[in-house]
């Protein structure tokens, strides 16, 4: 099935990556150790993701998800409560027609990508996929939230069926899009299927090998061997464990997939395990809080110094933060915003 299909290709890639990579002496090791695990990674790429090593462990990036019809207007509100510009700057693909989250919306957000990223932004997107089985656009409940049946998903990771060619086919529209980006150079913090260990979407949810692990493989080598998006750092940005989350571990693709760990917490549920666990997963990679909706304290950065960012989900910046402790995250010496970063990247 999967490992048939990509052995031969990933057994070159890998080739490559080794022989590129075989600097000598500790400071050759450790570089080749950093190195983004697509062995083709951009310049760009590769220096933002130097950046995040960087970064890990002595500060921490600001974020701020928009929804893909507001474009920045919630980092722009982020400004205009702390004066400040967060970071990094995202969005997301969509799946509906017209709202909120419509997938009409896809070009001006690449359009407004290049903008925030000429302003000095980092760039981070991601994407509400609908099924591979519907078409888009489609609906939260009826599709993104959805479910696959086994011999459904069984037929999604067999090569040559008429439904992975269907979700290739997906994948091409979105990879589409990413091109633009790569063209100019810039690289982005891609983060799909995120919250991959709950069981709320169609990709999650599935231990093992053949699980969801399969899936993002699957996007990672058709990404990179067949559409050569080189500009992406690969996120793997799993949801905080505990009730119908499962534990980081389980449904982790493997070091050869990711080149940085992420959670999403939400409800200021902040275990001290979140980061403890995920940095155990993570074995060195930089790890980040992909969403959250209230934001960490100055005591939660200090007993998890590890995050090398955190990004608030768009209207919970103001729904789950007071204006007072937003302006007192931005204000803590170890938070960095758009104009800290321009100084040091």
């Amino acid at each position: 099935m999967l490992g048939a299909q990509f052995s031969l290709r990933t057994g070159l890639a890998l080739l490559i990556f080794f022989s590129s990579a075989a600097f000598s002496g500790a400071a050759g090791a450790k570089r080749s150790k950093q190195a983004p695990v697509n062995a083709k990674a951009s310049l760009e790429a590769k220096k933002l993701l130097a950046f995040l090593y960087k970064v890990s462990g002595k500060q921490i990036l600001s974020a701020q998800h928009n929804y893909p019809g507001t474009l920045s207007r919630y980092y722009d509100e982020a400004h205009d409560i702390t004066s400040e510009y967060p970071a990094i700057w995202g969005s997301d693909f969509g799946f509906t027609k017209d709202d909120k989250d419509g997938i009409k919306y896809r070009q001006a957000i690449i359009d407004e990508a290049k903008k925030q990223y000429a302003k000095g932004s980092i760039i981070t997107l991601m994407w509400h996929a609908v099924r591979p089985t519907d078409d888009e656009p489609n609906g939260w409940k009826t599709s993104v939230q959805n479910k696959l049946t086994d011999a459904e998903w069984k037929e999604l990771l067999t090569a040559g069926t008429k439904l992975q060619e269907r979700y290739l086919a997906q994948l091409d529209v979105v990879a589409g899009y990413l091109k633009q980006l790569q063209k100019e150079n810039i690289p982005v913090l891609w983060r799909p299927y995120h919250e991959g260990n709950g069981n709320w979407f169609w990709w999650g949810h599935r231990k093992g090998p053949e699980g969801y692990q399969a899936l993002y493989r699957l996007m990672f080598k058709y990404f990179t061997e067949h559409h050569h998006l080189d500009n992406l750092i690969w996120v793997w940005n799993s949801n905080q464990p505990g009730g119908n989350a499962g534990a980081f571990k389980d449904y982790y693709p493997g070091a050869k997939y990711v080149d940085v760990l992420a959670t999403d917490v939400y409800g200021n549920n902040y275990l001290q395990s979140h980061h403890d666990d995920l940095l155990k997963v993570a074995a060195g990679k930089p790890i980040a809080l992909g969403e959250v909706g209230t934001i960490p304290s100055s005591a939660i950065l200090e007993k998890q110094p590890r995050w090398a960012w955190f990004m608030v989900w768009c209207d919970y910046l103001d729904k789950e933060n007071t204006h007072e402790s937003i302006r007192c995250l931005y204000q803590h010496p170890k938070v960095l915003s758009r104009d800290d970063v321009k100084k040091v990247y």
